[in-house]
């Protein structure tokens, strides 16, 4: 695995209070188009020392591996997201597995999952996500797994690969369910990952589960470019917001912004097997 570059935060900016890591962005979509170098200062100044950027779609890899040479502190996971099942075709599996084997850089499969939520075909969802878990059970990568409205049968699914001596790694990314569920997934070893929705006021339930969940399973992100937490919600999220995320958590558990700042990235140095220094 490549090392990751320590990054200098912007000439006057100062030192970072503590190392972060933005645990899932999106910075390829078209909102990045025309500030992507501004972007990346104010991720730098606020401290983010690495991201992990992930796919939704093989179409999306050749852009994000140029990100991810443009920008040494980026990292990438392949994978398809459960509501672009029209990109899933018969070679797909394969392109995904080409991509993984070809860049060191590709530290995860997904993002994969299900949504019931705005799609109702599940069995269609499960069709494309099963090979996709297989994957990363073949090149023993850690999965970014999205699950809205769908734990119970994400859930059933991961046990019985549990059972059969497949269980995986990976993340329960933009953590949206609740503490009973997250519980369950804590039982097969998954990280959490809380996203901008731990600022907005009425996620009682996030924030219940960003109290209980151990310290050695949290993980933080942005998901941008959308959830921008608050107070900039309603605008185009960017990774430099994972300290308004990083600080709302640390608030609700109690506990200093550099603490959870630092666990939180030595967790994901530990799932994606990151070489980041001195986190």
């Amino acid at each position: 695995m490549a090392s990751l570059p320590v990054v200098d935060s912007p000439s006057g900016a100062g030192a970072a209070p503590a190392p972060l890591v933005d645990s899932h962005c999106h910075i390829v979509f078209r909102q990045f188009e025309d500030d992507l170098d501004g972007v990346a200062a104010r991720w730098r100044q606020a401290g983010v020392r690495a991201l992990v950027h992930a796919c939704v779609e093989p179409g999306e890899i050749p852009a994000i591996r140029a990100l991810a040479d443009r920008f040494p502190e980026m990292r990438y996971s392949v994978g398809v997201h459960p509501l672009d099942t029209e990109h899933w075709q018969a070679d797909t599996a394969m392109v995904l597995r080409e991509a993984a084997l070809a860049d060191d850089r590709v530290v995860a499969i997904g993002e994969l999952g299900l949504d019931l939520y705005r799609q109702k075909n599940l069995e269609e969802q499960l069709a494309m996500l099963r090979p996709q878990l297989d994957l990363a059970s073949e090149l023993d990568l850690p999965v970014i797994i999205h699950c809205r409205d769908a734990a119970e049968p994400m859930l059933a699914e991961l046990q019985q690969r549990h059972r059969l001596g497949a269980g995986l790694k990976g993340v329960m990314h933009c953590w949206g369910g609740t503490p009973a569920e997250m519980e369950t997934f804590l039982e097969l070893g998954l990280f959490i990952s809380f996203s901008g929705t731990v600022t907005f006021p009425k996620a009682l339930d996030t924030h219940e589960c960003v109290r209980r969940v151990p310290a050695e399973r949290l993980l933080v992100e942005t998901d941008c470019p959308f959830l921008s937490p608050v107070p900039r919600r309603g605008q185009r999220n960017e990774p430099a917001h994972v300290a308004l995320v990083a600080e709302r958590v640390a608030e609700l558990r109690g506990e200093s912004l550099a603490n959870l700042a630092r666990s939180s990235s030595a967790n994901a140095v530990t799932l994606f097997g990151l070489k980041l220094d001195k986190v």
